[in-house]
């Protein structure tokens, strides 16, 4: 619950874009900026995650973190660009954390041969705080305003930080309140560690690419239905709520797959090329494709641009000693973060010079490509740990 309600607090703005942009004035570049923005927060925030988790626990941690997801929430209904942007920032600063919060207790408590499969349904959270903004913000929006719906966003962040409280004695017993606070020092130590690691170098760059995939995805759908394709704001909405609902199917499933049917690697392969082919199909969908078709073809895409994160965390984790679960997420997670900075704003502007959304998602399938070379290069990942 924890994972969906930070995840729910990033993507809310960005489903309330069309609303939002009239309100700032900003086109639809705006979108790519707001979520780079919060990633870019989220790859520093991200970093000092395995300090705060040391020295908090990471279940504090988490409140802390939803906190200022909630914070920021509330600063992006102030009609002013200056107070979004700060709302972008803490609402960064809030998801960062969460992520190797969360590997901490799953890296103690998860059996070996059960990893991709626990991780991946812990990462369920995620697409599943997607179809929370999916569904909830556009109807709280034509009925209450905009207010209303960051304002309920917010709540959620606020009842999941207090519904994890009892779990504070048991999972923050290992946390070291003598633990040194963040310094620039320490910012770079788990980049260092998974830049000096062949595999998880190799993993880290990989996810780059496939969370620029991922975020475009999710963040434009509803602005791609919208506009190339004519739909109404509550109908594009419950469409990536579906998207983000074949995630969380597909996170769970391709753990099983992982952990049972095939390794990482193999599984790696498989969504990218599932990506690359939902993503030429895109730009082909117009305002007289049947809407069951469009939704299917979403449900497909978000099985796999969103169910890739679990089987990636979960190797990661397998890859490091136990105590250093924390700090390889930490690591990874900032190139991970970085492709979520980078791809946005990029897709935002080719959307703009076509005038289209449609096809920049065609133009996703060269970071995909790259990543396909990698992971094809090394080799298996698993036989070689």
């Amino acid at each position: 619950m924890v994972q969906a309600a930070a995840s729910a607090a990033t993507l809310a703005p960005a489903v309330a874009a069309p609303a939002l942009q009239l309100r700032l004035h900003v086109c639809a570049v705006g979108v790519g900026l707001y979520i780079s923005l919060v990633y870019l927060t989220a790859m520093v925030s991200s970093q000092w995650g395995t300090v705060f988790v040391r020295r908090w626990g990471p279940i504090r941690t988490g409140q802390v973190s939803l906190g200022f997801s909630a914070a920021g929430l509330l600063l992006m209904v102030v009609p002013h660009v200056a107070a979004a942007a700060a709302g972008a920032v803490l609402i960064g600063f809030g998801y960062g954390p969460i992520t190797p919060a969360s590997s901490a207790i799953l890296a103690r408590t998860t059996p070996a041969h059960r990893f991709a499969l626990v991780f991946s349904i812990k990462q369920t959270g995620v697409p599943l705080g997607g179809a929370f903004a999916g569904l909830l913000v556009p109807s709280v929006l034509d009925h209450a305003g905009i207010g209303a719906a960051m304002g309920l966003m917010a709540a959620l962040c606020a009842v999941s930080a207090m519904l994890s409280e009892p779990l504070r004695g048991e999972l923050d017993g290992h946390r070291d309140t003598t633990a040194p606070l963040p310094t620039a020092a320490r910012l770079v130590e788990p980049i260092r560690m998974v830049w000096s690691h062949r595999l998880l170098r190799t993993l880290a760059l990989c996810s780059l690419m496939f969370s620029m995939v991922q975020v475009c995805l999710t963040s434009y759908a509803v602005s791609f239905l919208t506009h190339d394709l004519s739909w109404t704001l509550v109908a594009a909405g419950f469409a990536l709520a579906a998207a983000q609902g074949g995630g969380v199917v597909g996170r769970v499933l391709w753990g099983l797959v992982a952990d049972r049917r095939a390794e990482a690697r193999t599984t790696l392969v498989g969504l990218a090329l599932a990506m690359l082919a939902c993503g030429l199909a895109m730009p082909w969908l117009r305002a007289s494709t049947s809407h069951s078709l469009v939704i299917a073809l979403l449900v497909v895409y978000g099985a796999c641009a969103i169910g890739w994160n679990g089987v990636f965390l979960a190797t990661v984790a397998r890859m490091v000693p136990l105590q250093q679960a924390a700090l390889a997420t930490s690591g990874c997670l900032f190139f991970t973060y970085f492709g979520v900075v980078v791809g946005p704003p990029l897709f935002g502007v080719a959307g703009s010079v076509v005038d289209r959304l449609g096809p920049p998602y065609a133009l996703l399938t060269l970071p995909l490509l790259w990543a396909l070379w990698r992971l094809w290069r090394w080799g298996t990942v698993e036989h070689s740990v």
